[in-house]
């Protein structure tokens, strides 16, 4: 009896999968694989990138600590690896808030070390030139010295920092670095917690961390200045922010304004 004929078999082509021929073309990706994209290196979300920053935010940090600790009995340029050290605190707890809080937001932008790029950064490295300069070069003079303005400043330092991380944490996927155009779904009111007493807590902690830095650095070109940069970009930012809440929310936004002060002068 004829054996009939084995079943053929068909050759993989460039274009064929293992299905068969006539299965759907697959559709677009799903979008935990499009995020998922985004993890890789020179992405948004990259994690090397993240590790990296981490890591040089880390080295700052611990450098800084070491030289604060050996400096502080015996001279005053432990003002300069203080500075140091509350930059770099600053900027990994901006990363760490928003991606604890609203980690769907979180790049690595988010650590904020380009920000308004390249004024952020000469601002900040006039500040560390102008606290290394003097502190070498007149130690002994007299207001920059004085314990009660080394003591303000670190209060402003350690409060501002913890009012603006506070905030962020609050606000969790409603806080946004940038000042947004069209209200998202997640975008809600936010009333609670340090917004009952603060109106904008997060300028008013970067703003008062700012000046209370220069303070400890005993930086009197750059407390000025920090203090005329920075009222004046929060009162147009508030200015413009405040437009596209009252949009957002209406009446419930005004009422809060008129309930609820920022905590810096005249904004």
């Amino acid at each position: 009896m004829a054996q009939p004929p084995p079943p053929r078999r068909r050759r993989p082509s460039a274009d064929s999968s293992d299905s068969d021929s006539d299965a759907a073309s697959p559709g677009p990706l799903p979008a935990s694989v499009a995020l998922s994209a985004q993890l890789f290196p020179g992405q948004a979300r990259s994690l090397s990138g993240v590790a990296l920053r981490a890591y040089c935010l880390g080295l700052v940090s611990s450098t800084s600590l070491l030289l604060l600790i050996l400096l502080s009995p015996s001279s005053p340029l432990w003002r300069a690896p203080f500075f140091a050290l509350a930059l770099s605190a600053f900027h990994f707890l901006e990363f760490w808030a928003t991606a604890r809080r609203n980690t769907l937001a979180a790049t690595t932008d988010s650590f904020l070390l380009t920000a308004n790029w390249p004024a952020y950064a000469v601002a900040h490295a006039a500040a560390f030139l102008e606290c290394v300069l003097v502190n070498a070069f007149r130690p002994d003079r007299r207001w920059a010295g004085s314990t009660v303005v080394v003591v303000v400043g670190l209060v402003l330092v350690l409060v501002g920092q913890a009012v603006r991380s506070a905030a962020m944490l609050r606000a969790g996927a409603s806080f946004n670095h940038q000042v947004q155009l069209a209200r998202a779904e997640s975008h809600v009111l936010v009333t609670g917690g340090v917004y009952a007493w603060l109106r904008h807590p997060s300028y008013f902690g970067f703003f008062y961390w700012g000046l209370g830095t220069q303070l400890v650095c005993g930086n009197v070109v750059c407390f000025f200045v920090y203090a005329v940069v920075l009222w004046t970009f929060f009162s147009r930012r508030v200015r413009v922010e405040e437009a596209k809440l009252v949009e957002f929310f209406g009446d419930d936004y005004v009422q809060y304004r008129k309930r609820v002060g920022t905590g810096m002068p005249f904004i």
